[in-house]
């Protein structure tokens, strides 16, 4: 005896506007269908089933990473048809949880404290009390306080809509029952669709007991129909995960302004500004600081090292008590060692920038290895690519590039060395001496500006 989760993931999603299936939206960087898995996947001793639809392969291939079986659903005939395509992959005596690949905030306590009212003669549901209920199916008590209907809105009587307890959908039960309930369910229904909800009222009339719960807050079961829904998840999947930081640690200036779209490892006494945006897996070391508007993705930054105001850092290395930006942007394979300094508008790609190394302005550098110590002028560029094919530049210890530099690659720059400003290097620079190459300095005496021609009046 097991737990079997259904995922309910064919619908077509046409409220989105969209060639992309519903349940592949992001929430968090992340589809909505993969954050159901991985919450499903919490839960002890369980087999997750996607039941998908809309799209065709689309869905299975997207998230084929994923530890699931896939079952598809041809035609899109109702949730309860949804459900029964999963019948033939249920063991006897499964406990099955039917959950929805639009509604991606649900947490695996919730769910599991449903699963605790499952028995072989009880249905659970998951309803909500909603301030403004309309549009929802209400659950109808009797005075008993037991439940024995669940009344869609547009059938609901002026008395039954002012109920602001609703149905999320959400329900578990023992395979027997539901096979039992499915294969009785009907569509005599405007859609013709066969609801899985009907199978409350098959189990109420067959002295079955229907159990609630509810989530400790009703975001954990808001479902995605639109655009507009889906924003409000993800304010909601990112106001949850900024809490989580700052319960551990993080300094968030303004947790409404920041954006988690991946994993994040912080150490201890990490402070992040506004409008920061960090995605993929970035580790963060103890003290560091990050300016407003810097993007980070897939990174590594050492301890006490400072981010400076909208820098975009991606597949990059950055080592301790480093100084990066303003308006500066690490580029993949970028490596920076200890001590090293970025300035403003500076743009660094495939290179590695040794321990108290400083390329402080307007400067590109790229497919290079910089030494310890160096100091790169403003305005130095490493001319690594011929129109074909990419070359390195390698630039020694203590190395003093002029400003307004072009080191054309391959070329490489002794320990050492001087290259006087405004040079263009194309030979290999020798360790210890001034290499410089200008044209001639000349003064053109009586030579003016061309002025220009005054237009002639018509």
């Amino acid at each position: 005896m097991g737990l079997s989760i259904v995922i309910l993931a064919a619908g077509e999603g046409s409220r989105m506007y969209s060639d992309i299936p519903k349940v592949l939206h992001p929430v968090g960087g992340t589809p909505m269908l993969a954050h159901v898995v991985n919450t499903a996947r919490q839960l002890d001793d369980v087999r997750v089933l996607v039941v998908y639809g809309h799209g065709g392969q689309t869905v299975p291939e997207a998230l084929s990473h994923l530890p699931v079986s896939w079952v598809e659903q041809a035609a899109q005939l109702g949730t309860g048809h949804a459900v029964q395509q999963t019948l033939g992959y249920l063991e006897a005596d499964d406990t099955v949880l039917v959950l929805y690949g639009d509604v991606p905030l649900i947490r695996a306590e919730t769910l599991q404290r449903l699963l605790e009212q499952v028995d072989e003669t009880t249905l659970a549901l998951l309803t909500v009390h909603l301030e403004e209920p309309a549009g929802y199916g209400r659950i109808i008590r009797d005075e008993a306080a037991q439940v024995i209907a669940i009344v869609e809105d547009r059938d609901a009587s002026v008395a039954e809509r002012g109920i602001a307890e609703v149905n999320t959908g959400i329900l578990a039960v023992k395979e027997g029952i539901l096979k039992h309930c499915l294969d009785a369910l009907e569509n005599n229904n405007a859609q013709r669709e066969y609801y899985l909800t009907d199978i409350i009222a098959r189990c109420v009339a067959e002295g079955l007991r229907i159990m609630t719960t509810s989530p400790d807050s009703p975001v954990e079961v808001m479902g995605v129909n639109n655009r507009q829904q889906l924003a409000q998840v993800e304010r909601h999947f990112q106001q949850r995960q900024a809490a989580c930081l700052m319960q551990a640690g993080v300094n968030l200036q303004d947790p409404t302004r920041f954006d988690l779209r991946g994993g994040l490892h912080a150490g201890r006494d990490v402070t992040i500004d506004i409008n920061v945006i960090i995605s993929g897996e970035v580790k963060l070391g103890d003290r560091v600081s990050i300016g407003p508007n810097v993007v980070i993705h897939n990174s590594i930054i050492g301890d006490d090292t400072s981010i400076l105001a909208n820098c975009v850092i991606e597949d990059a290395v950055v080592g301790e008590n480093c100084q990066i930006g303003p308006f500066a942007r690490l580029r993949p394979e970028t490596e920076l060692q200890k001590n090293a300094r970025v300035g403003n508008f500076v743009e660094i790609k495939k290179s590695s920038i040794g321990r108290g190394s400083k390329i402080n302005h307007l400067s590109y550098i790229g497919d290079t290895t910089v030494g310890c110590d160096v100091n790169i002028g403003s305005g130095t560029i490493t001319c690594n690519y011929d129109g074909a094919n990419k070359h390195r530049t390698e630039i020694g210890d203590r190395a003093f590039i002029g400003s307004d530099s072009q080191l054309v690659a391959p070329v490489k720059i002794g320990a050492g060395a001087t290259i006087g400003a405004g040079s263009t290097i194309t030979r290999d620079a020798p360790a210890d001496e001034l290499t410089l190459s200008r044209a001639q300095q000349q003064t053109r005496t009586g030579w003016t500006r061309p002025v220009k021609k005054l237009k002639k009046e018509s």
